[in-house]
């Protein structure tokens, strides 16, 4: 059968293919007319007109408007669905090529589903820290969803978009976004559900720690006071058996029970992402300087308890801890500060970035408030931040930051030499290369 991308194109190519005319498909019920403009795509046949003219066709109604048969189509299905479940909870290399296998056997009989698959491969290339490839791919998605809203939805992807933007360092260019995907947002009054939590999160990343209320945090608050940070159960072996499950069901060819197995996996996850998510939004409230001290100590102590539950996820833990931490030091209870900073050293011996870096400045300014000797703490976090190299986890303006508060606690105790070199190395942090280097994309942002 043919397979022509749209639905005008397969109605011709069968009615060719079975040597009718245009009058003979219309038949007693339509005009030929009306058939000539469905096949010149100036109008699409209602799902009535589609059954009726499947059957004069002798195909699916699902052939003739998807171009795939129903086999094909729900394979198809189950592929994303395996592919999104790798992405959450197996290997997102292995995601990106399943999502790739996708896009190249549904390239131009299903533009949806090919569309689904190339943002799933997107979001697997940002997963893998591939951030200038994934900047590429969600960037034609955008122009792909200006042009053809029916595939896809614009506001997912401009959040998508905003939190690599983030995370590559660019941060003007994340705010830009993160705002105008809040302007959607507001206007359908999205406050509920994983698109507000993955905006909230953006909108909260991309501000200072030392920004004063506006629209955006405005915003954050909202999704934070109504959805809380839920407590989390582990659900990891109930999904990997469904996954499982799924898996043999599909190579028993029960592509039907396989698809509603893998649903039920990727639905017993959903309440842990979303969790995880909040979480993330909360640590980085209460790292904000004007959030309220009861306020930042509740959603502090939330993030750290989510993010404690889940396996595998100490480093944020121990992000959380140093984020609780600076809350205490807020509430000048240094003794609490220094031991959440000693528990996120346990958690963090290796890890990535600025993290253990922050914890000994931490420690430093603990030691210095109760009259002790900063100077091991200090020495560690210089060495940390030192040989960060290209091992980056988390952007430079956080090195930056971090630098700039080594300098600061190196001036109170009076070594104004490395002080100077502190600064120096704040400087340089703030305007290193973005992990895009050599990426071109459009300068303008289409809405």
């Amino acid at each position: 059968m043919p397979s022509q991308g749209t639905i005008g194109d397969r109605v011709r190519g069968l009615r060719l293919n079975r040597r009718m005319s245009q009058a003979q498909l219309a038949g007693p019920d339509l005009s030929d007319s009306y058939v000539s403009l469905i096949e010149s795509g100036k109008r699409t046949p209602t799902p009535v007109v589609a059954r009726l003219l499947a059957e004069r066709l002798g195909c699916t109604t699902e052939f003739l408007l998807h171009g795939i048969e129903p086999r094909q189509r729900i394979d198809t299905e189950l592929g994303l669905r395996h592919a999104e479940l790798e992405l959450q909870h197996g290997d997102p290399a292995v995601a990106a090529d399943r999502y790739t296998e996708i896009v190249k056997a549904a390239d131009e009989e299903n533009a949806m589903l090919t569309a689904h698959a190339r943002f799933g491969r997107a979001r697997a290339l940002e997963a893998q820290g591939r951030l200038g490839q994934a900047v590429e791919a969600f960037e034609r998605l955008r122009r792909e969803a200006a042009a053809h809203p029916e595939r896809l939805a614009d506001l997912p992807l401009t959040v998508a978009l905003s939190r690599c933007y983030q995370r590559a360092g660019d941060r003007l260019r994340a705010r830009d976004l993160a705002g105008r995907a809040l302007e959607q947002a507001e206007r359908m009054s999205i406050t509920q559900g994983e698109i507000a939590v993955d905006l909230a999160a953006a909108l909260v990343e991309a501000r200072g720690d030392r920004e004063a209320v506006s629209p955006e945090l405005s915003y954050v608050k909202r999704v934070l006071d109504v959805a809380g940070v839920p407590e989390v159960v582990d659900r990891s072996g109930e999904i990997h058996a469904l996954w499982q499950a799924s898996s043999a069901a599909a190579a028993g060819e029960d592509s039907a029970l396989a698809v509603r197995l893998a649903d039920d996996a990727i639905n017993a996850g959903r309440q842990e992402r979303l969790a995880l998510q909040l979480a993330r939004t909360a640590m980085h409230w209460a790292r904000l300087e004007s959030a309220p001290l009861g306020e930042a100590e509740r959603l502090a102590e939330a993030a750290a308890r989510t993010f404690a539950s889940c396996a595998g996820r100490e480093r944020e833990h121990g992000e959380s801890l140093i984020v609780h931490a600076r809350v205490k030091l807020r509430a000048a209870d240094p003794a609490r500060a220094g031991a959440l900073a000693a528990e996120a050293l346990e958690l963090l011996p290796d890890a990535p970035g600025t993290a253990v870096a922050e914890a000994h400045l931490v420690c430093a300014t603990v030691a210095l408030s109760l009259g002790g000797d900063p100077a091991t703490h200090l020495g560690k976090a210089r060495t940390l931040l030192g040989g960060r190299g290209r091992q980056v986890f988390g952007s430079d303006r956080q090195a930056a930051r971090c630098w700039r508060e080594l300098g600061d606690l190196y001036g109170q105790v009076g070594d104004r030499a490395q002080q100077t070199a502190a600064y120096r190395k704040a400087l340089e942090a703030a305007g290193v290369r973005s992990m895009m280097a050599g990426l071109t994309v459009d300068a303008t942002i289409s809405h």
